[in-house]
């Protein structure tokens, strides 16, 4: 029986790609790595002796009692609980095999040899004797010693030791929420969304080469390079106004029977990097979208229009469009195309708690309008992809346009340079240089017998849309140098802090944002401040994100995930960063530090937060930060009066809050919205692209993604981009049926 003839998701498998051949670390590596892992994901249980225990007997049938009382009655509770507090990471299936493919694929050349120099040391007795006081290699370390030592590193006075020991914890909470068979059964979490049904998905029709020593090549009047926002629209509007479009991706494409993918998968297929980008000092974490559909496909539906503020910021920097009618023509037109709406949303209890929270305070709080095509669409699995294809993504609605009026697609293709001429010393584009790889003989990428082919694609125009984090890159492999190019970062950082209610929330239930608190989005007097919305609650998305303070204490806070809610204080970012290549292989580097302002903005928006999550009767609230304790009610003594958010223990634990802020590398700061590093503006001494999105000293080059915008959007950045893409690609195509009539 197919996926569109069922009435619920049963996702067909989507197979990795082969690993890279080669051992990454050494077997005396591997060994110490997996201790840490075994010391970060312990196994909890009585079989050693008392000396040697994690924990006291006592506080072992404490916390096996508490899992028991999570764990949803079908199951055989007991022996699932046993299973649970037992399991480790070198316990647990796929773990090791996705830790390789991590540091083979995503850790950069000098992250990796900077592990590899800790393992190595912590395997040799001068090393250890640096690292952890003893001459004795770390993995022979009894467990509870080894615990002591993390705990140690991540208390330390050096910044140095906290950012290790928060990194390898943070890589061991990723890769074991993502592949633990025991965690799931414990929360009750569903592979697929219960709620809904599979939807058909459009049949794209993708070209393909056959084999061959030389460079094919193929010529078309419009070339895209990418396949998201920027560049769905910009495909559907000039294929539908005649030209010959050609859309190219790296990425290949997944209907929606494999929709959403698992969370371990959907890191490797949807998501550049494996599923996170680290700034190079690993002050915050990147996600971005790296599938066909781009950013797209991976979003959470949020279709908020920009703001005046922001507008009259960018006309006020020599852009008058922004402020303009044709502007708001644009944007109106790309949600019409979506269905955005606000009329369809059922709110989850994470916004709930939002909306009540904001309202019993007095902040103005609003719904989001979700691009859901009039439909209510209560999922919360979207990030992996929207397996009933409402989600009015690209793939879906903009990327099907293009193709019915002729538009044509090669998926697996990796670009590497514009081709320029130069006529009158201005470099005039002419073509793109690239590599295609087909899919194996099944149809899938998991196989080694694929198909490579050097490939030239002749163009009269080309748009870039590869990104913000790619664009500039393509645009430098390409010999532009314009000093501009991979400026202007801006990437509205995030600080998560989560909830814990009395009664289960199934927080991964439900659409993820469809609400925003804006009172504090202006705390500069210059249009600078913290949002207030919800996160994604899927078990590998939130959990990581939440201290490490002990094995016990995370696998009980993973427990927790049933009776929990997410949010976040998303800033609009005054300082930036920049991207730039690899100097050893050219991958995507980000240089960002969320700045003292910008931090002092979010550390404004989790305090709103935590008076909201009181205020919706929270029974304990959560920062991310290392070292902050977490607040916990007190029982209500009946008769007694209700202080609210003024309760003298709530009023102290603020303040510790705020005495602590949000210093790095103890904070953890998160961003799924990049912008700006070919921004708009009016000059080449300021900017990347003119007006029109036409890439300064050269023709017939256009960039037209978020990174054109000219600073920080303020809200979800799909809709400006989609906005300002419809204006410059409609521009092109104008420009293009006035040089044929010449």
């Amino acid at each position: 029986m197919s996926t569109q003839q069922m009435d619920f998701f049963a996702p067909l498998a989507s197979p990795l790609p082969p690993l890279r051949e080669g051992e990454v670390l050494s077997p005396s590596q591997w060994v110490t790595l997996m201790a840490i892992g075994d010391t970060i994901i312990p196994a909890i249980n009585l079989s050693f002796s008392s000396e040697k225990r994690l924990v006291a007997e006592d506080e072992y049938h404490e916390a096996f009692a508490k899992v028991q009382s999570i764990i949803p009655a079908k199951n055989n509770v007991e022996e699932l609980a046993l299973k649970f507090l037992a399991e480790s990471a070198s316990t647990t299936p796929g773990l090791k095999e996705l830790l390789q493919r991590t540091f083979s694929d995503y850790v950069r050349p000098e992250a990796r040899k900077g592990i590899c120099t800790i393992l190595s040391a912590l395997d040799t007795r001068a090393g250890c004797l640096l690292l952890t006081g003893s001459t004795t290699s770390f993995h022979l370390q009894p467990v509870a010693i080894r615990h002591q030592i993390l705990q140690g590193w991540s208390q330390s006075y050096l910044p140095l030791l906290r950012g290790a020991a928060k990194g390898l914890a943070s890589i061991f909470k990723s890769t074991w929420t993502k592949t633990s068979p025991t965690l799931p059964q414990v929360l009750g979490f569903p592979r697929a969304p219960v709620h809904g049904k599979p939807g058909k998905g459009f049949e794209y029709s993708f070209i393909q080469f056959p084999p061959g020593p030389e460079p094919e090549t193929i010529e078309t009047d419009v070339l895209i390079v990418g396949s998201g926002c920027g560049a769905g629209v910009s495909a559907k509007n000039l294929a539908e106004a005649g030209h010959r479009v050609l859309v190219v991706d790296k990425a290949y494409h997944f209907d929606p029977a494999h929709l959403p993918m698992s969370e371990a998968d959907a890191g490797i297929h949807l998501f550049q990097n494996g599923g996170v980008e680290a700034s190079d000092d690993n002050s915050i974490n990147v996600i971005a979208g790296s599938a066909f559909g781009g950013g797209g496909t991976i979003n959470w539906s949020a279709s908020l229009q920009t703001q005046g503020f922001v507008r009259q910021e960018w006309a006020d920097m020599g852009l008058p469009f922004f402020t303009s009618s044709e502007f708001q023509t644009s944007l109106d037109r790309v949600c019409n195309r979506m269905g955005v709406s606000a009329d369809h949303i059922r709110h989850n209890k994470t916004n709930q708690v939002l909306l009540y929270g904001a309202r019993k305070l007095g902040y103005n709080v609003k719904p989001v309008p979700q691009n859901t095509g009039g439909n209510s669409h209560y999922c919360g699995y979207c990030t992996l992809g929207c397996g009933a294809a409402e989600k009015q993504g690209p793939v879906v609605s903009w990327l099907p346009d293009a193709e019915k009026a002729g538009a044509l697609f090669i998926e697996g293709f990796t670009a590497h340079k514009i081709l320029f001429d130069d006529h009158n010393g201005t470099k005039v584009a002419r073509g793109l240089q690239g590599t295609w790889q087909s899919r194996d003989r099944n149809g899938t990428v998991s196989g080694s017998d694929k198909t490579t082919r050097a490939v030239i694609i002749q163009a009269k125009r080309i748009i870039v849309s590869c990104g913000t984090l790619q664009s500039p890159l393509l645009l430098l492999r390409s010999g532009l140098t314009n000093p501009q190019i991979g400026r202007n970062l801006h990437l509205h950082p995030a600080n998560v802090m989560g909830a814990i209610f009395p009664t289960p929330v199934l927080p991964w239930e439900g659409a993820i944002l469809t609400a925003v608190v804006d009172s504090f989005q202006d705390l500069d007097g210059h249009g600078h401040g913290a949002k207030l919305e919800a996160t994604s609650m899927l078990p590998s998305w939130f959990l990581p994100i939440l201290p490490w303070k002990s094995g016990l204490d995370f696998k009980l806070r993973t427990a927790a995930l049933r009776n929990m809610t997410g949010f976040i204080s998303l800033v609009r970012d005054r300082d930036t960063g920049r991207v730039y290549p690899d100097p050893l292989d050219g991958r995507c580097r980000i240089a960002y530090t969320p700045s003292a302002l910008d931090r002092k903005h979010a550390l404004a928006g989790l305090e709103a937060l935590a008076k909201i999550c009181y205020v919706a009767g929270a029974t304990e609230i959560l920062t991310t930060t290392v070292g902050v304790p977490s607040f916990v009610r007190g029982e209500s003594v009946p008769g007694e009066e209700d202080h609210g958010i003024n309760d003298p223990r709530f009023v102290a634990w603020l303040a510790e809050v705020r005495r602590k802020g949000l210093p790095l590398p103890d904070a953890t700061f998160a961003s799924a919205h990049q912008m700006g590093t070919c921004r708009m503006g009016t000059s080449a001494k300021t900017s990347v692209v003119d007006p029109q999105g036409r890439v300064w000293g050269t023709e017939g080059l256009f960039v037209a993604d978020a990174s054109v915008l000219p600073s920080a959007s303020g809200v979800n950045p799909m809709v400006t981009n989609m906005a300002l893409s419809d204006w410059i690609s409609r521009g092109v195509g104008k420009a293009m049926r006035g040089a044929a009539r010449l």
